[in-house]
């Protein structure tokens, strides 16, 4: 049975492949992160710009460029400001790229490939 590790945050999409992967790695090591499903709970502001931080990353860096909203949004266009594309992740988030794990200590991957999640797990 996994353990609970609540210093461990997964944003989670039940949807996206990638993420289940990184998911069933976790629990496959018997780690039980908190699941975070941020389509239905979008993250703040205030933690988007904390997970870019943590990322080492722009905001930008973590757009999910395929998605229709990019376009709609015209997040394209190189003068937005990092507000600007953090207001947009936030208000759609599956612009949002996936999956994220955060660590409480300030750490975090994307989990593209899944595998990035278990670098994490020292």
């Amino acid at each position: 049975m996994p353990v609970d590790r609540p210093d461990l945050c997964l944003w989670h999409n039940p949807r996206c492949s990638k993420s289940r992967a990184a998911l069933e790695l976790l629990t496959a090591r018997g780690i039980a992160p908190r699941v975070v499903h941020y389509l239905d709970a979008p993250p703040s502001s205030d933690d988007l710009h904390a997970a870019v931080a943590a990322l080492g990353i722009t905001p930008r860096d973590l757009l999910r460029t395929g998605e229709a909203e990019y376009a709609e949004l015209g997040l394209d266009d190189p003068s937005l400001d990092d507000a600007a594309i953090i207001a947009a992740m936030h208000a759609h988030p599956r612009l949002i790229e996936r999956p994220v794990l955060l660590r409480s200590d300030g750490r975090a991957v994307v989990g593209r490939p899944p595998e990035r999640v278990l670098e994490l797990l020292d």
